[in-house]
């Protein structure tokens, strides 16, 4: 199982990933070296949105889509699907 996740930084911008282990993704980008460099910079990071998907490959297509969207049409997905 894959998560593709959206959270919320500190400086109010949105960071978009996939993972297998949710939880843990969220503990590292708010705590260790393996949160993402992005995320770092902008501690703490609240999880705004997720979705299930069955395999990475639908993940990361997932991903890319959500990544290509404005930030407008991103906060309309993250209130819609909340």
């Amino acid at each position: 199982m894959y998560f593709v996740y959206m959270l919320l930084c500190s400086d109010n911008t949105l960071y978009t990933g996939i993972t297998t282990d949710l939880e843990r993704r969220i503990t590292e980008h708010n705590t260790s070296e393996k949160g993402a460099k992005y995320t770092k910079a902008r501690r703490p990071v609240t999880l705004v949105y997720s979705e299930k998907h069955s395999d990475r490959s639908s993940a990361s297509k997932r991903e890319h889509s959500i990544k290509k969207m404005t930030k407008s049409n991103k906060k309309l997905l993250i209130n819609i699907e909340s």
